[in-house]
């Protein structure tokens, strides 16, 4: 592959510190872009190997500023943009927010990546957008559904990136990752939300709806997507699920995690967590045959197996005590 000058969004969160580490290793020169903020926070590229982060440019700033992208955008062939607000129940309250950075922070990259003439920009989509399935698997002629504020600005951001592409040629892929989880993930996600209580010592697990269905993506999985789609002219203009092809419901989950832990558990649905009914997606199951076709991508924790192993090195990293001591375990996380 090719050595490329990339610039990555959202750098700092859990998918994007995962990103940019395999960037880095793999050659590409980088630009890291992380949330600025007066603490000097660079998010989980604080955490990260230091041998590999010194082999980025890491810069603080804001999606929603435009200037400021485009003064990013110099001297990059590449844009990676993952950065967004993606916590669904956070969306209920502040949906504003969410049309500024996911929508706003869309338009920004966008412009920015058409004045530099970018050869590639790849604009990070959910399976969130599908909402509950209409048919299995899902593949990416389903039509959008937005339950939730959230998923409504990933819709606007997703035909916003795919319009620069019609209206002006600029080469932009959607992926469209189904539920990814691994170390690093917020416990705004479920599976480390089950994984730190019962590291904590709770035998009686809080979460909100089991009965709903999803397909998780190991984080390696997802990373490897995008490392792909950098060399996948066929994807160009088109949209690209990223899951495992494996369907679990939430409560399933949950008992598979506490085996894996050797934890006997009780499950009790907490109302707390609960979204509201018409805005809860039920059903999420990817089709991963265009990412097969166009990618040469296919996951590499895929059904129940890897579905096992993936968990099992998530809680082998919540375990480590340095890890666990990031997050706080007995608090709901919004």
């Amino acid at each position: 592959m090719t050595s490329r000058r990339i610039l990555v969004t959202g750098a700092d969160g859990f998918i994007g510190s995962h990103l940019v580490e395999a960037l880095v290793r793999a050659g590409h020169e980088v630009r890291a872009l992380v949330l600025y903020n007066s603490f000097g926070s660079r998010g989980w590229l604080d955490h990260a190997d230091p041998a590999v982060v010194r082999g980025m440019e890491i810069i603080g700033g804001d999606v929603r500023d435009g200037s400021a992208m485009r003064a990013l955008a110099q001297g990059r062939d590449t844009i990676l943009h993952l950065a967004a607000l993606i916590a669904i129940p956070f969306s209920y309250r502040a949906p504003e927010s969410y049309v500024d950075t996911n929508v706003k922070g869309t338009l920004n990259v966008l412009q920015a990546a058409r004045e530099q003439g970018c050869s590639l920009v790849v604009q990070t989509s959910t399976s969130e957008v599908y909402g509950t399935a209409r048919e299995v698997p899902i593949d990416e002629s389903h039509p959008l559904n937005a339950q939730s504020p959230y998923a409504a600005t990933k819709v606007a951001a997703d035909q916003l990136a795919l319009s620069f592409h019609r209206s002006f040629g600029l080469p932009v892929a959607v992926i469209r990752p189904f539920n990814t989880y691994g170390p690093r993930q917020s416990t705004r996600a479920v599976i480390p939300t089950i994984i730190t209580q019962l590291v904590a010592g709770e035998r009686r697990l809080r979460l909100g709806a089991l009965h709903p269905t999803r397909d998780f993506s190991f984080v390696k999985d997802t990373v490897a997507a995008f490392v792909r789609a950098l060399d996948a002219p066929d994807a160009i203009g088109t949209v690209v699920n990223a899951g495992s092809g494996f369907e679990i419901s939430i409560g399933a989950t949950a008992r598979l995690i506490a085996e894996l832990m050797g934890i006997t558990v009780d499950i009790e649905e907490d109302t707390a967590r609960l979204r509201p009914a018409e805005s809860e997606v039920d059903r999420l199951l990817a089709s991963t045959d265009r990412a097969r076709e166009l990618l040469r991508w296919t996951p590499a924790y895929g059904g129940l197996d890897g579905f096992r192993r993936g968990l099992a090195e998530t809680i082998a990293w919540f375990s480590d005590p340095a890890n666990l001591a990031h997050y706080r375990t007995r608090e709901y996380t919004l």
